[in-house]
């Protein structure tokens, strides 16, 4: 018998849904509409560019599932990248999620929560913070956001540890809170809030200098973040029953689920004000649009009580990457390409312990990064390995034996070129785009590779072999 217990195969396809779900749904539906309200300026673009992302979504979720189906193992794009490409873009996709897959989109979640607090606690809010270092593009700030960010960050990375059957079901839990409340904000303001469809067409002056067409694509960038977490069930392949039929039907319904949320909760954000409203007379988007809808639909007692419902939704999604992170990790470690520690599986409690603790730890210190700059990083980064992993698939559907899904091999290759193309695209535009933040993507990357082959390579070729 092994000395390391393993992981078990006990969840079903409600659980695995439930983490797709909560991974998906988080801070960038509640905010990414007043950014571009400002951008496109057209309702009607605003509209088309959700539904844009949400076709993208489906089309790397179909993607995955055929990876996934193939390599029914926890750790996503670690697996397939190893598989592909090699160790080396595998052990750096897994060191690109510890720092902007898992511990930075933790970090971002916590920090929405703790300014959707501040509704009723002022002091909670991130322009409330009494301390700032640095300057704007790589300051660091600290105040009650950051204590707030990080203790639900501890609570969460505390109660990871006793075991994946026990946090499914505080996930799951959540996971339905977070849909009742958007259910519930949807069927309410288009029944009895106080809005008019008159909204839907009304543009907005733009506060963007790029041309319509170009900014369309760069805001596409913000709706990529937003939808992230599709691909959220790979990560625990390894623990799921039957991988080979829940992985696809977890990504797909999970996907078409909140792809069908953000729509209808966009109309629901239009119907109750114009887009001009969602812009401060300064020219600066209004971040918490959730709550303004909610003012106007139910007034001052329907924004307090959306605001505190919001709140509650995004522990579910600091909760399921919690979760998810340590899975990567700890697949990582077993094949050498990890911190050692990070293989560890309690003997009772059946978790990996340590790869819990070094994301909670790190987590809790991204907290103190600028928000808009967290947020620009894990875009960069994950669309990059994202298209990487996608791109997988026009190497291993030669092999002998693989599993060919008939949603991806419709038109081939049709669907992954749906989502090749413009992640590609954002790729490229991204280093003009935002220059220092493709700096520190790049840094982050190198630093990985040099970590690979000074201290892991060894580790890792055996582990293969």
């Amino acid at each position: 018998m092994s000395s390391n217990p393993s992981l078990l195969r006990q969840l079903g396809l409600y659980s695995a849904t439930a983490i797709v779900i909560s991974n998906m749904v988080g801070q960038g539906i509640f905010t990414t509409t007043g950014f571009l309200a400002g951008d496109l300026g057209d309702p009607k673009l605003v509209l088309l560019i959700w539904l844009t992302g949400a076709v993208f979504a489906l089309a790397g979720a179909f993607c995955y599932s055929e990876l996934g189906v193939n390599f029914p193992a926890s750790g996503g794009e670690y697996v397939y990248l190893t598989r592909a490409f090699g160790p080396t873009w595998g052990f750096m996709s897994g060191w690109t999620s510890f720092f902007a897959g898992f511990s930075a989109p933790i970090a971002v979640s916590a920090l929405a929560f703790s300014d959707y607090a501040g509704y009723f606690f002022p002091a909670l809010k991130q322009e409330s913070a009494r301390f700032h270092f640095g300057s704007a593009a790589f300051g660091l700030q600290f105040g009650g956001a950051q204590i707030a960010a990080s203790a639900m960050i501890l609570l969460f990375t505390v109660l990871n540890l006793f075991g994946v059957r026990f946090i499914a079901r505080v996930q799951n839990t959540l996971t339905s809170i977070k849909i009742i409340v958007m259910v519930g904000f949807i069927v309410l303001g288009l029944a009895i809030g106080h809005g008019n469809w008159g909204h839907l067409s009304m543009t907005a002056t733009r506060t963007a200098t790029t041309t319509l067409p170009a900014q369309f694509v760069i805001s596409l960038f913000w709706i990529y973040v937003a939808y992230s977490g599709w691909n959220a069930a790979t990560y625990v392949a390894e623990e799921l029953r039957k991988p080979e039929r829940t992985l696809p039907l977890a990504l797909t319904i999970g996907t078409i689920l909140v792809a069908t949320l953000y729509l209808l909760f966009n109309v629901v954000f239009l119907y109750a004000v114009p887009l001009e409203r969602m812009i401060d007379p300064h020219g600066h988007a209004i971040v918490a649009v959730g709550s303004l809808a909610a003012q106007s639909l139910f007034g001052p007692l329907g924004a307090a009580l959306f605001s505190g419902l919001v709140a509650l939704s995004l522990m579910a999604t600091v909760n399921a990457m919690v979760t998810i992170g340590p899975r990567l990790y700890y697949a990582m470690a077993k094949n050498g390409a990890f911190v050692p520690a990070a293989a560890k599986v309690h003997p009772v409690w059946r978790t990996p312990v340590n790869a819990i603790l070094f994301q909670g730890a790190c987590a809790a210190l991204m907290t103190l990064v600028n928000f808009g700059n967290l947020i620009l990083y894990i875009g960069y980064l994950l669309n990059f390995f994202a298209v990487l992993a996608v791109l997988s698939l026009f190497k291993f559907r030669g092999r002998p034996g693989w599993r060919k899904l008939s949603v991806v091999s419709f038109a081939w290759p049709l669907i992954p070129l749906v989502f090749v193309v413009p992640g590609v695209w954002m790729t490229i535009y991204g280093m003009r785009l935002a220059p220092l933040t493709s700096a520190a993507a790049a840094v982050t990357l190198g630093s990985g590779a040099l970590f690979y082959h000074w201290k892991l390579r060894g580790g890792a070729v055996r582990a293969e072999r």
